[in-house]
């Protein structure tokens, strides 16, 4: 992904499955430069935070991890479309990977902005150096590829966002 160049609008294919296109650029995410993969993780923290803040934040772990599978199970498909209509192996304008891979880094942290940019700034560090197991998980066929290497370096993250705060506290 960051190794790509950026495909400019005009070269997007004219027929596209709409939902697929939807999720996979989360929203429209995908499509800001530079960098769309950290405008998809930072949505994705951005609605994290707002969610805590205006729900019961009891439940709040629990509701990520299920946000975090959702967006994986979705974004497989809708990952390898795009991709396929794309005619690339892995667009950077597919974020749903960064989505799922920053909810991931989000659960059971604590909901304030310290702890939400730490957990942002470790899952931008392990997608973009892909540690193994990491850069393994991107081989994987299609949308399953795409998605699982950000799914890793969300678990990555999650940890190291656990253990410093453990003991930092």
């Amino acid at each position: 992904m960051a190794h790509q160049k950026q495909v400019p609008m005009t070269s997007f294919p004219k027929q596209r499955t709409h939902w697929a296109w939807a999720v996979g650029t989360f929203f429209g995410a995908g499509l800001m430069k530079p960098g769309p993969g950290t405008y998809g993780s930072v949505a994705a923290v951005v609605l994290w935070f707002v969610a805590a803040h205006v729900f019961q934040p009891t439940h709040l772990a629990l509701w990520t991890a299920v946000a975090a599978v959702a967006a994986t199970l979705i974004g497989i498909p809708a990952a390898t479309i795009v991709a396929r209509e794309s005619g690339r192996k892995d667009p950077g304008h597919v974020v749903i990977d960064e989505v799922a891979g920053q909810l991931i880094a989000l659960i059971a942290v604590s909901p304030d902005w310290p702890h939400a940019i730490l957990s942002l700034v470790l899952f931008r560090f392990f997608d973009i150096l892909k540690p193994p197991p990491v850069r393994q998980l991107e081989r994987l066929p299609t949308g399953t590829g795409i998605m699982l290497d950000d799914v890793a370096a969300g678990a990555l993250a999650l940890a190291c966002a656990h253990l410093i705060a453990h003991f930092t506290h």
